[in-house]
């Protein structure tokens, strides 16, 4: 068996069943119903399991969930919450993982995002955006440089603050206004949003997407083909890596 790591960004845990707040346990794969003992076990924790496939570990699955991807042991008794890392490749497994489900999930939700389409367009990018970040707004107010080196800017809405929070409503207003480019511009610019009377936008569920990518924090940049650039960065420096990326 090829040597691995498993490392966690802050620490190494077993994860107690108080750590999640309540959730569906609905699963949409055959493969999980089948493995009915894990999808049993992670629904106490309030955790929607996705998807379930072998790890390189003996006896640890790999999970995907509305959280992100965990890892559990065959009978669901243990939960590993972290990063895989193969040392003999270099590869970071558990974000290869998370690339194919974000390029997935994306692709659910084009009909409901906010696009800045450059008008030479080379590439597109996909941004998690609150509207009260400070880094989101930055890289709102350098728009016109990501549309002048030919990248379009596709918005989706993630209110840091959970779907009770003022910045919800805020987004839900925002993506139901007749104009959404000028509705956005504005409410990261600082002005009051209009109220929107039965909006049905689909802010929660852009939230709920983060959240299973692992998104925790705005802006959050993803690529085509799945990969996450957490925060800010200026449009030449995403230029220079979706171009080394082609």
């Amino acid at each position: 068996m090829k040597k691995l790591l498993v490392t966690l960004a802050l620490s190494l845990t077993l994860t107690p069943l108080t750590s999640f707040a309540a959730a569906p346990s609905t699963v949409s794969s055959d493969e999980v119903s089948k493995t009915s003992p894990i999808v049993e076990k992670f629904s106490q924790l309030g955790l929607v399991v996705k998807d379930i496939k072998p790890s390189p570990i003996l006896g640890l699955k790999e999970l995907i969930t509305d959280k992100g991807v965990m890892y559990a042991s065959d009978n669901g008794q243990y939960l590993l919450q972290g990063t895989l890392i193969d040392i003999e490749n270099r590869e970071n497994l558990t974000e290869k993982a998370l690339n194919g489900v974000r390029k997935d999930g994306i692709a659910q939700y084009t009909d409901s995002m906010i696009v800045y389409k450059a008008p030479e367009e080379k590439h597109k990018i996909t941004v998690f955006t609150d509207i009260t970040c400070g880094y989101c707004r930055k890289l709102h107010r350098e728009l016109e440089d990501f549309l002048d080196a030919g990248i379009t800017v596709r918005y989706m809405a993630f209110p840091r603050g959970g779907v009770r929070s003022a910045g919800y409503t805020d987004l839900m207003n925002v993506w139901c206004a007749d104009d959404q480019l000028k509705a956005l511009t504005d409410a990261k610019s600082g002005s009051d949003m209009a109220t929107i009377e039965n909006c049905t936008a689909p802010v929660a569920e852009h939230y709920q997407l983060g959240q299973s990518f692992g998104i925790n924090g705005t802006p959050a940049i993803i690529f085509d083909d799945g990969t996450l650039i957490p925060g800010y960065q200026p449009a030449a420096a995403l230029k220079q890596r979706l171009e080394q990326m082609n």
